[in-house]
């Protein structure tokens, strides 16, 4: 598992002609609150029994408010196959400070 700041990411997605999927694994009410544009909603509890509808081969960015669910799903699915896998450090928190101030934040 890769990991990146969110400025890392932020210059990752400017520079890619290809996009990753974006992973948001926060719960329906934090995502409404916030997200980066593009990201899919999957909560963590969903994760286990929704591996089957994404592509292990995709490159994808796990995304949480701080790090560490997405860092638990990063592993989790690294365990069941996936290839590609990068945690956001720090979460959509620091993407709000360190990236988009504007965003909301909780």
């Amino acid at each position: 598992m890769r990991q990146f700041s969110p400025v890392e990411l932020r210059d990752y997605l400017q520079q890619t002609d290809t996009p990753p999927l974006l992973l948001d694994v926060r719960e329906p009410w934090e995502f409404q609150r916030c997200h980066i544009e593009g990201s899919r909603l999957l909560p963590m509890g969903q994760i286990p029994s929704a591996t089957g509808e994404l592509d292990p081969g995709i490159e994808t960015v796990v995304i949480c408010h701080h790090g560490v669910r997405s860092r638990q799903v990063a592993w989790f699915l690294e365990r069941t196959g996936f290839t590609n896998v990068i945690n956001l450090t720090g979460g959509i928190d620091a993407w709000a400070r360190d990236v988009d101030p504007a965003m909301p934040t909780y």
